[in-house]
């Protein structure tokens, strides 16, 4: 499914993040493509403050990222297990990938049931059911013989593909926004919109009157290859928030969605009168433009592969037309790809700005 007719040259691929990039320069050195309709303009992401006004209400995701991959044995076989979501009955949804020496970038058949996993320190993980009728790439498993909490902690790192360097401690993956879960839940990558922000950045916006409004989505693995649309993930938009985000569309704020996740999680908590509420659950909303969006007005994210679904969601948001000129723009000015990369910032239109009311459909 191809969402935009650009393609993204091999060097414009992020290896490493921004502060590893040189000298002095810390996550937030990353450069800021925004976009108004198909007007584009190209800023440095420290430059965001005066981009945004006060009353504009920042949307962030708090889940905190975890060491996802293990490495594990089947037979006498190496395997890296990704850990991608915890569900009700205490079963994981897994991705099974073999190791290549460059990230585990390479995606092994999934199944079939019943295949056991030695994880290390002695857990045993059996495939029980494929996630999904979609495809086998992820299932849903067993643990015995050991905490997954605790595997994680001890021997997991975290996910990375072969278009990165070498591997990063977990704190490289954390986003200032990231709030420890007691439970040990959390994202299986990291909710990378949320990266290049530092408490410095956060402290002057709160100080030129933008406000953030904390939601979580415990992202899932994505899909490196084929690009499926996510999968159901967990999500908690808190009744503070709600109440914040309807404040904002009452008070002529924009509210912007710092991520695709902060996107499907507000969506997923609004219903049909337009109004968010606070609640939580499973979310199996996928934003397209035939679903568009009724409450975000913007959209701070990363820059996409051209057939990652994602791109349907910045289609609802700003209109094919637009998506195709940013992205025409950030390979012509040689913009960064991937989590570690530069990032878009989706703005209405001013002349197209519609202030609603909390009960506005």
């Amino acid at each position: 499914m191809t969402t935009t007719a650009v393609r993204v040259p091999e060097g414009l691929h992020a290896r490493v993040p921004a502060e590893q990039r040189g000298p002095g320069l810390d996550r937030d050195g990353v450069r800021l493509l925004v976009s108004r309709g198909t007007e584009v303009a190209h800023h440095e992401f420290t430059e965001l403050p005066g981009l945004l006004r006060a009353g504009d209400l920042l949307v962030v995701n708090t889940s905190p990222t975890l060491a996802a991959a293990v490495d594990g044995v089947i037979g006498h076989a190496r395997v890296v297990v990704h850990f991608s979501t915890r569900g009700d009955d205490g079963r994981w949804a897994v991705e099974l990938r073999d190791p290549d020496g460059r990230g585990t970038t390479r995606a092994r058949a999934g199944g079939p049931a019943g295949t056991l996993v030695w994880l290390p320190g002695g857990g045993r993980l059996v495939l029980e059911e494929p996630l999904s009728e979609r495809g086998e790439r992820l299932w849903w498993a067993r643990v015995s013989g050991a905490d997954v909490v605790g595997v994680l902690r001890e021997h997991g790192r975290p996910i990375r593909y072969a278009y990165t360097e070498r591997d990063q401690p977990l704190s490289v993956y954390q986003t200032v926004f990231a709030l420890p879960s007691q439970s040990g839940a959390g994202s299986a990558e990291m909710p990378s919109a949320g990266r290049p922000f530092t408490t410095r950045l956060v402290t002057e916006l709160v100080s030129r009157g933008v406000r953030f409004a904390p939601i979580v989505l415990h992202t899932g693995v994505a899909s490196a290859e084929a690009h499926e649309p996510p999968y159901p993930e967990r999500y908690a938009v808190p009744e503070t928030s709600a109440r914040m985000i309807n404040a904002a569309r009452a008070d002529a704020g924009r509210v912007v969605a710092v991520g695709t996740t902060a996107v499907r999680a507000v969506e997923s908590a609004t219903g049909p009168d337009g109004v968010v509420r606070g609640r939580e659950g499973w979310t199996d909303l996928v934003v397209t433009p035939e679903h568009g969006v009724r409450v975000v007005d913007g959209l701070l994210t990363g820059l996409h592969e051209p057939e990652a679904s994602h791109l349907l969601m910045l289609e609802a948001i700003a209109g094919r037309a637009a998506v195709d000129r940013a992205y025409e723009a950030a390979v012509g000015g040689h913009y960064l790809w991937h989590e570690f990369g530069d990032v878009h910032l989706i703005l209405p239109e001013e002349a197209h700005i519609v202030h609603c009311s909390s009960n506005c459909q």
